[in-house]
């Protein structure tokens, strides 16, 4: 395999929350039509801009994906993953998995953004789903 030019590789760090409401149910967001990854879930997230720190950029982006206010709690994992965006481009995504510890504020979806549809889910209807790869594993892990 030819090693690819550096102009087409990019990294990007995000920091997603796992957040389960009192019956057990994950909370998980719906890729937007205007996405590569359109009409997939992944947990509520996303990536972490320049001179944020990671749990502020899951507060932020819970806030905008769900309409909740999160408290984060510790962190769960780290995945890593490499895929090749259409436009030829090798994308290293390096992913913070948090915990949610609580939250408020009234579920809503997103408006205009990269979500258009947020709810809650059992581990068992959320293993029908068509997931990203990464929520895939996250979910075979609780």
């Amino acid at each position: 395999m030819a090693p690819v030019p550096t102009a087409s590789k990019r990294q990007r760090i995000a920091a997603y929350g796992v957040a389960r409401d009192p019956g057990g149910r994950l909370l998980l967001a719906r890729a937007a039509s205007s996405l590569t990854l359109r009409g997939r879930w992944f947990l509520p997230g996303g990536g972490v801009q320049h001179g944020e720190s990671p749990t502020e950029s899951l507060r932020r982006e819970m806030e905008e994906e769900s309409g909740l206010t999160v408290s984060v709690g510790p962190l769960l994992d780290i995945l890593s993953d490499v895929r090749t965006l259409p436009d030829g481009v090798s994308l290293h995504t390096v992913r913070l998995i948090y915990r949610v510890e609580s939250w408020e504020g009234t579920l809503r979806p997103e408006v205009g953004g990269t979500t258009d549809a947020v709810g809650w889910f059992s581990l068992e209807e959320a293993r029908t789903m068509p997931l990203a790869h990464y929520v895939q594993t996250v979910v075979d892990e609780l």
